[in-house]
């Protein structure tokens, strides 16, 4: 009977120990569990990046705003003729960079105060003039704010090709022309119009998206500058977004009407055409330096840049002469004839 209870004692201590021993643990998995959770949340978590988030995230580094018309016509100008947009960068949509429709040109309607709008195209070779064509006459287009005189080297205005004729062939388009500067021309429209004219000649194959915005404040008839963008597709050889001022050293235009004003000097007003943007500024005062012969007086711009034009044919013209107008693809600019003639053109007969 002893040995009995003394089994049974055995037995339900062993089993307290147990019991014991598996509350324990029990319990030290809770607090395991606890602090385990407590430690995952004072880490902070990782987050999943939508697309949205990440184009977010990427053009914040990047300026993407778009700049309105609005904001372009109210820029002033700074002394800087010439401002990138969006960095430089062009703001076409992979739409407006396709090649469904192969090249082609589109110019807006004239608005209701007769101003040019827009001229949009795909440019190619295939738009471009054939060789040996002449520029037809502009004369015939009176672009709004058209209050044209002379001045210090030529003519105050040009009728000014959105997209140059050297690019796409147009001529008389009145929804192509607008009034604009000497210096709108050339050197600065004319440049990029150059560089563009360059690439799609290497190649039949180069296409470049280009687009050329007149931009006027309110009901002003003068436009204050023109947004120009292009992009060659399929590559990055031409790629630019700027506005350039419409402006001219010395003179202070009044953009309500054209009309304006010019720091000390008289000049007299006339309404004679003047050439494209396709070609620089004409009919330039000579620099003679003392005792230069006529073959070593200089024919230059405001920036220095020779405006003697060399035609495919060899042939030298001056500013204001005869067929200087009618040379718009010259193979070579000079500052002086004997340039011209140590290079190999003559005078014209």
């Amino acid at each position: 009977m002893k040995k009995n209870n003394l089994r049974k004692k055995i037995y339900w201590g062993l089993l307290t120990l147990s019991l014991v021993g598996s509350l324990a643990a029990c319990t030290n998995r809770s607090k395991e569990t606890t602090q385990s959770s407590s430690t995952l949340s004072s880490v902070p978590q990782a987050t999943t990046t939508t697309s949205s988030q990440s184009t977010t995230t990427s053009s914040s580094a990047v300026p993407t705003t778009t700049t309105t018309s609005t904001d372009l016509a109210n820029l002033t100008y700074d002394g800087v003729q010439t401002v990138d947009i969006n960095g430089g960068v062009p703001t076409f949509s992979p739409a407006d960079l396709s090649l469904a429709n192969g090249a082609w040109e589109k110019y807006g309607d004239l608005d209701t105060l007769n101003r040019a709008t827009s001229a949009e195209a795909m440019l190619n070779q295939s738009l471009m003039p054939k060789d040996g064509e002449e520029r037809g006459s502009i004369s015939s287009v009176t672009p709004t704010g058209w209050k044209n005189k002379k001045i210090s080297g030529g003519y105050l205005y040009n009728r000014s090709h959105l997209i140059g004729w050297a690019l796409a062939d147009e001529n008389a388009n009145w929804q192509n022309l607008i009034t604009g500067t000497r210096q709108l021309n050339s050197p600065e429209m004319l440049r990029f119009e150059m560089d563009v004219k360059t690439y799609l000649e290497a190649s039949t194959d180069h296409y470049v998206r280009y687009s050329v915005t007149p931009i006027f404040r309110g009901d002003e008839l003068l436009a204050r500058g023109v947004h120009m963008q292009a992009q060659s597709i399929g590559d990055n050889e031409i790629s630019f977004n700027v506005f350039i001022h419409n402006v001219q050293d010395g003179v202070t235009l009044n953009y309500a009407d054209g009309s304006s004003s010019l720091t000390g000097e008289t000049v007299s007003s006339s309404s004679a055409p003047t050439t494209s943007s396709s070609a620089p500024a004409n009919t330039p005062a000579p620099t003679t330096a003392p005792n230069a012969t006529a073959d070593e007086k200089e024919y230059v711009d405001a920036k220095g840049n020779g405006l003697i034009k060399g035609s495919k044919n060899k042939i030298y013209h001056l500013p204001g002469s005869k067929y200087y107008d009618q040379t718009t693809n010259p193979k070579a600019w000079f500052k002086t004839i004997a340039e011209a003639k140590a290079a190999g053109y003559r005078a014209p007969k």
